[in-house]
C-alpha cells in the first residue's frame, strides 16, 4: 500500500472514530459523522493536499484562437450545414456528448450513426505523442508502460490539429468528401473573411493548407481558452485548501487509491504533473477492458465487424499486431460523473453501472454478457482470438467467477461521491473557493451550479 493510501485511510478512520477502520464499521462511522473535528481536519489536509500550480486566466485569446472559437460553432463547415464541432462536443457538457446516445448522428443528412462514443475535449493539454513502447522513469530504472499518448480513442491523431480533421472528413460526422470540400465550405462560411485575415489572402487557394489552417485555429482555441481546462472542480478546491471532502467523498477517495480495492489511481493518476500541473486523472495509456458489445451501434449489426481500437479498423498502422487488439485510450476522469455514456462504445449510461462492471465483470459474467449453450460469452466485442488481451491481472479485475467483488454497493456509492467532486463548476476560478463558475462555457452560456 502506498504512503498516500495509508494516510488517506488514517484520515478516514479519524473522521469516523478512534477505533480501527474495519470494513464492517467504515460506512456506519463515515455516514454518522456530520461534522469533522479540528484534529481530523488537520489530518485530512496533511493526507491529501498537494502543491499545485493552477493556470492563471489569460487576458484574452490570440487572433488565431478567436478564429478557432468561431469555427468551433460554425455549422457551415459540415455537409449538412447543420452540424458543428459543438454539436457533439457540447460546451454545456464539458465538451462531451450532449445526450445519452451511445454514438452521435451526423453525415450529410444527420442520419448516419458514428461508431464510437464522443470523448470530452477537456484536459487534453498534457497528452504526449503516441508511443507504442512508453517507459516511466523510476528511481533506479524505467518501468514499461506500453502504448501511450496520441489523440482520439485509438491515438491515431498526433495532435489537436490533426484531431480536428477527423470529424471534418468523417462521412458519419461533418461528412466533407475531401479537403477541397472543406475549403469550399470555408469559402462559403460567414467566417471566411476572419479566416483570411488570420492566415492570409491566399489561405483558401490550396485545400490541404486550408484544412491544416482550420485545424491549427481549432487547436489554438482549445489550447488557449480556459473553458477547455477550467480546473473548477471541488477536488481542485480541496487541493488548494478552499474546501474539504465530506466523509463519504473522503472514503471514496481512499478506495480510489487503495490498490486492493478500486485501484483507480494506477491508471487515472491523481497526482500533480511536472511543474505542479494539476492532476490529469489519466496516464494517457491504453487498456483492453472487455466492455460488452453494444447493440445500439448500427455497425455492430454486422457480426463480422469489430472495433479493436489500436489495431483497427480506423487506425491502420497497427493492423495485425495482435497484442494491441482491443486496447483503447484511458480517458481523464474529470467530469466523468456528468457524462451519460461510458467507455469507447457507450455501452453504459450511468457511472454506477460502469463501476459495477469493473468489479463484477468476471465475478458474475452472466450479468454483462450474452450466453450461448448455457455459458456467458465473455468479452464478446472482440474476436475470440483476441480475448486473451483483456486485462485480468490488475485489481479490481483480477477476480474469478464467484469471487467476492473488490467493492460492494456501498463502497461504489462512496466512490461515485468522490468522482462527482471531479466535475467542474464548483468554483468560479481554477482551484478557487466555492462559487458559481460564471462564463465557463466558451459560447457565453453558463456551466455548473456550484454544487456539492
Amino acid at each position: 500500500m502506498s504512503a498516500t493510501t495509508i494516510t488517506l485511510v488514517v484520515a478516514v478512520a479519524c473522521i469516523g472514530s478512534t477505533r480501527s477502520f474495519s470494513h464492517d464499521t467504515a460506512h456506519a462511522d463515515i455516514r454518522a459523522a456530520s461534522t469533522i473535528p479540528a484534529a481530523a481536519d488537520a489530518t485530512q489536509d496533511a493526507a491529501i493536499r498537494r502543491w499545485v500550480r493552477y493556470p492563471p486566466a489569460p487576458p484574452g485569446l490570440s487572433a488565431q484562437a478567436e478564429l478557432g472559437r468561431l469555427l468551433f460553432f460554425d455549422t457551415a463547415l459540415s455537409a449538412s450545414r447543420q452540424m458543428s464541432c459543438a454539436s457533439c462536443h457540447s460546451p454545456d457538457h464539458a465538451y462531451g456528448p450532449p445526450n445519452g446516445r451511445a454514438v452521435q448522428l451526423g453525415g450529410p443528412d444527420l442520419r448516419h450513426a458514428g461508431a464510437r462514443a464522443v470523448p470530452s475535449l477537456r484536459y487534453l493539454d498534457g497528452t504526449p505523442q503516441f508511443s507504442l513502447h512508453a517507459y516511466m522513469p523510476g528511481s533506479e530504472d524505467a518501468e514499461y508502460e506500453g502504448p501511450t499518448g496520441g489523440f482520439t480513442w485509438d491515438g491515431a491523431a498526433a495532435s489537436r490539429q490533426q484531431q480536428a480533421a477527423v470529424p471534418l472528413l468523417n462521412p458519419d460526422e461533418m461528412a466533407n468528401a475531401d479537403p477541397a470540400a472543406v475549403m469550399a465550405a470555408m469559402r462559403r462560411s460567414a467566417n471566411a473573411s476572419a479566416f483570411i485575415r488570420v492566415f492570409g489572402a491566399d489561405s483558401l487557394d490550396d485545400p490541404a493548407t486550408a484544412l491544416a489552417d482550420i485545424g491549427a485555429a481549432l487547436a489554438a482555441f482549445q489550447t488557449e481558452d480556459p473553458s477547455f481546462h477550467p480546473y473548477t472542480s471541488k477536488f481542485d478546491a480541496v487541493m488548494s485548501g478552499h474546501a474539504r471532502f465530506t466523509p463519504q467523498e473522503l472514503h471514496g477517495y481512499a478506495l480510489f487509491n487503495d490498490p486492493r480495492k478500486g485501484n483507480c489511481a494506477s491508471c487515472h493518476i491523481d497526482r500533480p504533473g511536472p511543474g505542479g500541473r494539476p492532476a490529469a486523472f489519466t496516464d494517457y495509456g491504453y487498456a483492453a477492458l472487455g466492455v460488452p458489445r453494444n447493440p445500439a451501434i448500427p455497425a455492430n449489426r454486422d457480426p463480422r465487424y469489430y472495433d479493436m481500437g489500436l489495431c483497427g479498423p480506423y487506425r491502420h498502422d497497427l493492423a495485425g499486431q495482435a497484442p494491441y487488439c482491443g486496447m483503447f485510450k484511458t480517458p481523464t476522469l474529470r467530469n466523468t460523473a456528468a457524462r451519460q455514456v461510458f467507455f469507447h462504445n457507450g455501452y453504459f449510461h450511468t457511472l454506477s453501472e460502469a463501476l459495477h462492471f469493473y468489479v463484477e465483470r468476471d465475478t458474475d459474467p452472466r450479468k454483462w454478457y450474452p450466453a450461448a449453450h448455457g455459458k456467458p460469452i465473455a468479452y464478446d466485442d472482440l474476436p475470440p482470438r483476441y480475448r486473451g488481451n483483456v486485462d485480468r491481472s490488475d485489481p479490481p479485475m483480477d477476480r474469478a467467477k464467484g469471487d467476492r467483488p473488490a467493492l460492494d454497493a456501498l463502497e461504489i456509492d462512496d466512490m461515485t461521491a468522490f468522482l462527482e467532486t471531479l466535475d467542474d463548476g464548483y468554483s468560479a476560478s481554477a482551484g478557487g473557493p466555492p462559487g458559481y463558475a460564471a462564463g465557463a462555457a466558451a459560447d457565453g452560456s453558463r456551466e455548473g451550479s456550484g454544487r456539492k
